[in-house]
């Protein structure tokens, strides 16, 4: 139902086929925003030219939203009114969601408002109310909105019918692009006479209505680059005259007096001059203005923010540095005190290791003195050995020759033992062989065993399957005989009945010629195909027409 109210209200065709195929395998449930919101941007808003009644397409979105978000306390604003704060509020609001309007916007929304109605405008309540916005949220949803202005804090003093048009004027000027609004005479173009009627000014056209309730609509002037107003002088008993020129015809209107009067003439000049240069209406472009002061103003902000950051990052680094310096210090002091305090103990401990060596010392000295007076006396018993053992060494120079004697005699029987155990080894060499050609033969006897046992069992399994062979063949010999008596039976059956046959054909010759078997020549081949007859025959008939041949002659 939503899918087919807005294709109406939007003057797109309606696919009911494309919906069920969207959703046709949507886990998330037919109604999920997940699932509908594909749907709607590509099935519905891109088919969307532009060419709808924006004012219904608000309402009935104010339809869905309103009755669920509406606030339920009494306000200063009916319905009506609050469908075009929201319809206002849509138009003023950040272009991303959630939508909310900023504090700048409101100002600019509640100053207009203030003007519409006649009103002061209290710049200091409205800084106060700014400053505790900011504190807590960045700006106001619409229904937040709606409550502000239907709550009468920027309008008291108002009744209900004063802000009501107030709100409805504003609505004019920002949705429905009415630049000016109000009752004029205009002189018809075939009567000539002159009609009160309602003038309503759009950035391109100016429409005239029976009445100020826009249900009778009498024509529209259109507005382009090439049109011009001009002021006319007072004639025929009309007054505040003003000629409009388009391409095609002219219009003389008459203003109730000259402010009126001028009034129109400019705005209508300004919209001409709009149309000339191509931009937008006043109220959208001073809202784009804002719109890129605020951006700038952000993009202003965010940068001084990020230098405010690298500032900090730079100060927070620096006292970092500062504060490992100064570690860095503290430590260094505390490493010199330490080493100060082992110089220190060094030198203490240095001192008593030279006052010990120097008592180390002056004993070595003692024992050293001592030592000599026991050397010199070891050195006389060393002399007395001496010659003992001069004594000794002639005693040993003949023990020697004694010994190198028996070296001799030592060495002579040592090469016959040699001599004896070489015949040994080579007599043990010779064994040795023998042995191992005794192996080899054992084993190339075990081997030619081995080898003799597997051919046996060969040959054995080789009888044996020859033994089955010969029994397989024995029965298929007994079963040849068998076949062979039966055909020999068959045979003497078959010859006594070919017998009998003979017999009735020897009896019947003339009249029946017993098929045989041709002969196992080649046949003779005529043009007309094979012969009927053998060569011997052929030859016969020969042997006969030569005959006739020669008896004729």
């Amino acid at each position: 139902v939503l899918s087919h109210n807005l294709c109406t209200v939007l003057n797109v065709p309606h696919d009911p086929v494309a919906l069920e195929e969207h959703f046709r395998d949507d886990d998330e449930g037919p109604v999920s925003n997940q699932g509908y919101m594909p749907y709607l941007n590509k099935f519905i808003l891109e088919k969307v030219q532009g060419n709808f009644d924006k004012v219904e397409f608000n309402r009935m979105c104010w339809t869905l939203c309103a009755k669920k978000n509406l606030s339920k306390s009494p306000l200063l604003i009916s319905d009506e009114d609050a469908f075009k704060v929201w319809v206002i509020f849509n138009f003023l609001s950040e272009d991303k969601y959630p939508l909310i309007i900023v504090p700048e916007e409101i100002e600019y929304l509640l100053k207009k408002l203030t003007e519409a109605m006649g009103a002061g405008w209290q710049q200091e309540q409205f800084e106060h109310y700014k400053i505790a916005l900011n504190t807590s949220r960045e700006g106001l949803s619409a229904w937040e909105l709606i409550d502000l202005i239907g709550s009468g804090q920027f309008s008291k003093g108002m009744d209900r019918q004063t802000v009501s048009m107030a709100i409805n004027e504003v609505f004019n000027e920002l949705i429905l692009d009415v630049l000016k609004q109000g009752y004029m005479l205009k002189k018809g173009h075939k009567r000539k006479n002159w009609t009160e009627r309602w003038f309503v000014l759009k950035p391109n056209i100016i429409s005239y209505y029976v009445s100020e309730d826009l249900k009778d609509k009498k024509g529209d002037i259109i507005l382009d680059g090439n049109c011009c107003v001009e002021a006319l002088p007072d004639k025929d008993g009309k007054k505040c005259l003003f000629l409009i020129k388009c391409l095609d015809k002219s219009f003389e209107i008459s203003a109730s007096d000259k402010k009126k009067k001028q009034e129109w003439i400019q705005a209508i000049q300004t919209t001409v001059n709009l149309l000339r240069v191509g931009s937008p209406p006043p109220h959208k472009e001073a809202r784009q203005k804002r719109k890129e002061l605020r951006q700038k103003l952000l993009a202003e902000q965010e940068e001084l923010e990020r230098q405010m950051k690298e500032l900090q990052t730079a100060n927070e680094n620096k006292q970092k540095e500062l504060e490992t310096v100064r570690k860095q210090l503290e430590a260094a002091a505390a490493r010199a005190a330490e080493e100060e305090k082992k110089r220190l103990q060094t030198q203490v401990e240095l001192q008593d290791r030279f006052s010990l060596e120097l008592e180390r010392e002056k004993m070595v000295r003692q024992k050293m003195e001592e030592q000599v007076a026991q050397k010199s006396s070891e050195l006389e018993q060393y002399l007395q050995r001496v010659r003992e053992l001069e004594e000794m060494y002639k005693q040993l120079q003949e023990a020697l020759e004694d010994e190198k004697q028996a070296r001799q005699d030592e060495e002579t029987v040592r090469k016959l033992q040699a001599r004896l155990l070489e015949e040994e080894s080579a007599k043990r060499a010779e064994l040795e062989k023998w042995h191992l050609q005794q192996q080899q033969t054992i084993q190339m006897t075990e081997a030619e065993k081995q080898e003799l046992e597997n051919q046996r069992m060969i040959k054995e399994r080789a009888l044996q399957v020859a033994m089955q062979q010969l029994e397989q063949l024995e029965l298929e010999r007994k079963e040849a005989l068998e076949q062979y008596e039966e055909v020999k039976k068959k045979l003497e059956t078959a010859a006594n009945n070919t017998k009998s046959w003979k017999d009735k054909v020897a009896h019947h010759e003339g009249l029946i010629r017993l098929i045989e078997p041709g002969s196992k020549n080649p046949h003779l081949i005529t043009n007309w195909g094979p012969a009927a007859f053998t060569e011997a025959e052929l030859e016969e008939r020969q042997k006969s027409w030569k005959g006739k041949k020669a008896t004729s002659e």
